[in-house]
């Protein structure tokens, strides 16, 4: 049996053989010969010339891109609260600005990364730069609730065109110069992402305190402004045949039906989700139907927008979705539910809360170049779920009176899986994905991550209410403990990520 078939059979990832970054070969790189390992410490890319085709002015507007998306997922968490008493709302009215966000870059993710082969990636990326400008203008200037609500699809619409983009981009600069791309550029670009969205709540929360909250929606106008006119100067020109001969084709075809009934199921659960505390009962039944004729249209279409058959085919790669989307549901609780516990309890101010988050964010920038370094998956991974449930068991035991130094570890221990989860199913995704199906495998994972996101800011409205207290943090805290545990035996019990399993696509370049 071929690689190819282990891998579609739910094939073993080896961890020895994983790269430092677990980064695949690019277009423009010849493939591995099965059975070949990448040495410790080889770069993939390293051809000559490399380093001058994938240099700075090339990254600089790949990189500023990249980090709206997570930033301003992150960078409300601290502003929430003040949000809140200017519109008069409570925490199940703010988790809104959160899944409303979430909802449109799940959706926006995979859609823009189609978007960007079909019609070429500097006009996808310049679009949604300009996307993001006009988001933060509305939010900034929002007058009502329901209108803040509205900048943030659209901010999540603008920033969700970069990343897809950005990788279009350095596949395509692979292809032009000849030269694969560098393993430490993927690097960059994924740490960007996480550094990013771990500074959010302090950034978030100094803004909030010197300039008002409207201050983090109007920050992405000069920083959207520097991203575009980077990309209008520095990215190479979209090929003249970006758009494919036969644009009618399966390979073209953008699937609409399907991003159209994906976002519509979603939508219908994400509504019922929010409401838990007065649950509408009606939602659930459309939901199902639109999921049912989602999976109906999908397993029909010739190039669908969520490939099910390649799913099916491959349970190593759906588990580590699985895993992705747990562990952020956790660390999203904590994100935003400690940081409205912090000032609605606590009594400390935006700033203040972002202060005190602030070595979560250290930690997890930390771990993230950690585990960049580590060799296997398995290992990270469970350090991961192991400090997700011994966080939450420090977070069982905070009051509002507790000293500055128990909040302050209770972070940092949460930094440590933000770290080293997202760098190894990151890992797992490159090594698990056909070799022609990567990106399509990465944009659902930021998916599985949005789900988990989503469902925390529906837990979060549940749990606190109208207002942040010590009991909801602790029911929080107990979710977290069931789910680290959960996390844990998942990992330990994953075959294909023992040491010295064999088969994946990744590694041998025979995926597909």
């Amino acid at each position: 049996m071929s690689d190819s078939a282990k891998l579609g059979r739910g094939g073993a990832v080896p961890e020895a053989a994983i790269p430092a970054a677990a980064i695949p070969a690019t277009a423009g790189a010849p493939a591995q010969k099965a059975g070949e390992r990448t040495a410790p410490g080889a770069a993939t890319g390293s051809a000559p010339g490399a380093g001058r085709a994938f240099g700075p002015r090339l990254m600089a507007p790949l990189l500023l891109g990249s980090l709206l998306n997570p930033i301003n997922s992150t960078m409300i968490a601290t502003a929430l609260v003040a949000i809140g008493q200017d519109f008069h709302v409570g925490a199940a009215d703010t988790a809104w600005l959160v899944s409303a966000m979430y909802l449109a870059s799940a959706v926006g993710q995979p859609s823009m990364g189609r978007l960007a082969d079909r019609i070429g990636p500097r006009r996808v990326f310049a679009a949604g730069a300009l996307t993001v400008c006009a988001a933060g203008v509305l939010g900034a200037l929002a007058p009502t609730f329901g209108l803040l609500i509205v900048s943030r699809v659209v901010l999540g619409i603008g920033t969700a065109a970069a990343y897809p983009a950005a990788m279009a981009v350095l596949r395509a600069e692979s292809r032009r110069t000849g030269c694969p791309t560098p393993r430490q550029v993927l690097g960059r670009l994924s740490l960007a992402a996480l550094g990013s969205a771990a500074v959010g709540p302090t950034l978030g929360g100094l803004l909030a305190a010197t300039a008002g909250w409207r201050a983090v929606f109007a920050v992405n106008v000069p920083l959207a402004l520097l991203a575009l006119l980077g990309a209008l100067l520095w990215l190479p020109a979209d090929r003249k045949d970006a758009r494919p001969a036969h644009a009618g084709s399966a390979s073209a075809s953008l699937d609409p039906l399907g991003i159209a009934l994906f976002a519509a199921a979603l939508t219908c659960a994400m509504v019922f989700l929010l409401h838990l505390e007065d649950p509408q009962w009606l939602l659930p039944a459309p939901a199902g139907v639109l999921a049912g004729a989602l999976v109906w249209w999908q397993l029909r279409h010739p190039a669908p927008f969520i490939d099910l058959r390649m799913l099916a085919r491959n349970g190593a790669l759906v588990r580590t979705y699985l895993r992705h989307g747990l562990t952020y549901l956790v660390i999203y609780c904590v994100l935003y539910g400690f940081s409205q516990w912090l000032e609605q309890v606590h009594g400390a101010s935006s700033f203040q809360a972002g202060l005190i988050m602030l070595p979560m964010s250290l930690a997890a920038a930390v771990c993230s170049l950690m585990g960049a370094r580590t060799r296997g998956i398995r290992a990270p991974l469970t350090v991961a779920a192991v400090c997700l449930a011994l966080g939450s068991g420090v977070f069982l035991l905070l009051q509002g009176a507790s000293p500055l130094v128990a909040l302050l570890c209770a972070g940092a221990l949460f930094g440590v899986p933000q770290g080293l989860s997202s760098t190894g199913n990151q890992a797992a995704v490159y090594a698990q994905a056909p070799a022609d199906g990567v990106g399509a495998a990465a944009g659902l994972q930021r998916t599985a991550q949005y789900l988990g996101a989503i469902t925390a800011s529906s837990l979060i409205g549940l749990l606190y209410g109208q207002r942040a207290s010590d009991s909801g943090l602790h029911e929080i805290a107990l979710i977290g403990i069931v789910l680290g545990l959960l996390l844990l035996t998942l990992t330990l019990a994953d075959r294909s990520l023992r040491p010295g399993a064999t088969g994946t696509g990744a590694t041998t370049g025979t995926g597909g």
